[in-house]
């Protein structure tokens, strides 16, 4: 992994830093990013001591904001020659209030918001870079936990739920994986989505109330399998529970559902990853 360059999301807690760490020893470049400038630069220091060979830069941007993710995109497209790897890991989780339902800045249904458009759209982003240093590979962290969208009411304005809103959020993330893959096919750049392990000990896990049953470091595991392991060049457009290629929530592979879904998120990020005019 030497020369690779990688993009982790939302590594100030929980899987998100286990994973910094457990990539900083392979060498290469680290991207991390986080909202908290002040736990991301701790991150940050804790990376360069665990991978003294290792480059390890940082990049700040609040994903619930999509004009900052615009903008950081914009930052890593000025400043990296190179992206081999692109992991979605920040996540707004069902939160500590789940039945108070929050927007994003463009007052969008929070984890919709955060767990889907900006993913979306920060992958759109930095295409160019991503298929400029293929064979490259994006990995959405998304969750067993799915639920249907609902096109009558996509942003829960009714009957509010967080871990709902999360289950759903999750599904569309998966739902944009494979919209997503069959679009780049001959690119070279492989999309593909996983489970990383049940209730890991986390901050998002822990602050809807809920037992952690695993550690961050058992979804790190089949998360760097999918960054890096050579078996699985090429595969894309799959969906995985944590090692295994399995099947998601059944209206993934609704053609309809899907294109219905790709058309409402071009229209709401469409701003954020499309090129400043000249």
């Amino acid at each position: 992994m030497t020369q690779h360059t990688t993009l982790i999301t939302g590594v100030t807690t929980g899987m998100g830093r286990a994973l910094a760490l457990d990539l900083a020893p392979r060498g290469g470049t680290l991207l991390l990013h986080g909202r908290n400038a002040e736990r991301l630069e701790a991150v940050a220091a804790e990376t360069r001591a665990a991978g003294p060979g290792t480059t390890v830069r940082t990049y700040l941007a609040d994903l619930s904001d999509l004009d900052q993710v615009r903008a950081m995109a914009a930052r890593i497209r000025a400043a990296e020659p190179h992206l081999d790897g692109l992991v979605h890991n920040a996540v707004a989780g069902g939160g500590s209030r789940p039945l108070t339902r929050e927007l994003s800045s463009q007052g969008h249904e929070l984890r919709f918001a955060v767990n889907h458009l900006a993913p979306y759209a920060l992958t759109r982003a930095l295409l160019p870079l991503l298929t400029a240093s293929a064979p490259a590979r994006v990995v959405n962290v998304a969750s067993i936990g799915q639920e249907a969208v609902d096109f009558d009411d996509v942003m829960l304005e009714r009957g509010y739920e967080g871990l709902r809103a999360y289950c759903r959020s999750k599904l569309a993330m998966i739902m944009a994986t494979f919209e997503l893959a069959a679009e780049l096919e001959d690119t070279g750049v492989t999309v593909n989505a996983l489970h990383p392990a049940h209730l890991m000990d986390t901050p998002a896990v822990r602050a809807y109330g809920l037992t952690p049953v695993t550690t961050t470091e058992e979804g790190v595991r089949p998360t760097v399998r999918l960054l890096l392991d050579p078996e699985l060049a090429g595969v894309t457009g799959r969906y995985f529970d944590r090692f295994t290629d399995a099947r998601a929530h059944e209206q993934a592979y609704d053609a309809e559902a899907r294109e219905r879904l790709m058309r409402l998120t071009h229209e709401l990020t469409e701003r954020a990853w499309l090129p400043d005019p000249a």
